[in-house]
């Protein structure tokens, strides 16, 4: 594990050696034509995506908190984010949030779920009172500090 994480820089670094005056890459195997002002440049955005997701799916696979799933969000993020550049969309960033949005609907209330259930057995609260305590009506100003209670 430690050996997955201290070849990161030696992985991003790994764009300088791609070439930065043309924008077609040529080899025995395969021809890449990129958009980008070099082949350079545009492995220095794969990579920029690459690497943080790379070291997300470490953090999320080797992870054994109750918390893990929420890593769901930004691996998705950088997911989405290299699917543009791979495809060349111009536009990168702007339409990512409508396809995480639905997912974040799915695993923010079923994380803060599990959390809920997990302090619920720890306290020695039953589920009753914890109902009831959704259910009554308090100002932003309390349910801010319930969140630190």
């Amino acid at each position: 594990m430690v050996l997955l994480i201290a070849i990161t820089p030696f992985l991003f670094y790994s764009y300088k050696s791609f070439p930065n005056d043309t924008q077609v890459l040529e080899t025995s195997f395969f021809t890449i034509k990129t958009a980008f002002f070099s082949v350079n440049t545009y492995f220095w955005f794969v990579v920029g995506k690459i690497i943080p997701l790379y070291l997300l799916l470490l953090w999320f696979f080797t992870c054994k908190h109750w918390w893990h799933w929420i890593l769901l969000i930004p691996i998705a993020m950088y997911a989405f984010q290299l699917w543009g550049i791979v495809n060349e969309s111009q536009g990168l960033d702007e339409l990512e949030i409508y396809y995480i949005l639905p997912l974040m609907m799915i695993l923010v209330p079923a994380v803060y779920l599990i959390r809920a259930k997990l302090f619920n057995k720890v306290r020695g609260d039953d589920l009753q009172e914890f109902e009831e305590d959704l259910l009554t009506k308090k100002s932003i100003w309390q349910q801010v500090k319930d969140l630190f209670r």
